[in-house]
């Protein structure tokens, strides 16, 4: 639950303290590399199909 006025407003990252915030995983809307949701991996090039 996000409880930061900044971190509501205009995200985490955008903060001019970021940098040094003790709390912006605990009220802010940042997440760790890690803990964000992975991307879909990219899609495999799909195969030509053989013409007769």
């Amino acid at each position: 639950m996000t409880l930061c006025p900044v971190a509501i407003a205009v995200g985490c990252k955008k903060c001019p303290i970021f940098g040094v915030c003790p709390v912006k995983g605990i009220i802010g809307d940042y997440k760790k590399e890690e803990e964000a949701k992975p991307k879909a991996a990219p899609a495999k090039p799909r195969q030509a199909r053989k013409t007769k």
